[in-house]
């Protein structure tokens, strides 16, 4: 695949969403600037601290520019925090905190529970069921007629998709299960 998939590599777990990548034959690179943005085809957003990753966002131009690209139809993939980035709201996000409204979702942090509260569990999706890692996780509290679920906990959403944008609530990359970076790659970046 001659397609660059890039990796937001502010803060948060993106070093495993690399390897990811990497296992599934794909070109990934670690997106810090708007110069690195320019040359991927399509971004994951990784797990970390949503109110540090939006600022960090902010003071490296790359809020304006993803979010321009976004409405272009850009795929993107977020997970965890990525997930808290992408939704249209953050129910108690901090008042200095941006979102990028790209998929209809309103969203809660860390409403799985604190650090001490992390847990793991079987995810039953649409590609299939999944060991999903929950770490601080946003809890998904309403969904848009937009919005695909694609996978459930407990009878509630915690992978959805709309045209260009996957989001999980929890994190894939930890438990080298590559399936839904390949997911992402065949069904959003290659018929993008």
């Amino acid at each position: 695949m001659n397609t660059a998939i890039g990796v937001l590599a502010l803060q948060g777990a993106f070093a495993s969403h690399l390897k990811c990548l990497h296992d599934i034959g794909c070109e990934a690179r670690e997106v810090r600037t708007v110069h690195d943005l320019a040359g991927v085809h399509a971004l994951i957003m990784p797990g970390g601290e949503s109110s540090t990753m939006s600022q960090l966002l902010e003071s490296s131009g790359l809020f304006e520019e993803i979010s321009l690209r976004l409405s272009e139809g850009f795929p993107v993939f977020g997970t965890c925090a990525g997930m808290i980035l992408l939704a249209d709201q953050v129910i108690d996000g901090r008042d200095d905190q941006h979102c990028f409204r790209a998929i209809d979702i309103a969203v809660r942090r860390n409403a799985f529970g604190r650090q001490v509260d992390s847990f793991e569990a079987e995810i039953d999706t649409t590609v299939g069921s999944f060991h999903g890692v929950f770490i601080r996780a946003p809890r998904i509290e309403s969904v848009g007629d937009s919005v695909e679920v694609l996978g459930t906990l407990n009878n509630e959403p915690v992978l959805v998709r709309n045209s260009n944008v996957l989001a999980a609530s929890f994190h894939p990359e930890i438990s080298g299960d590559i399936r839904l970076h390949e997911y992402f790659v065949s069904s959003l970046v290659q018929t993008a």
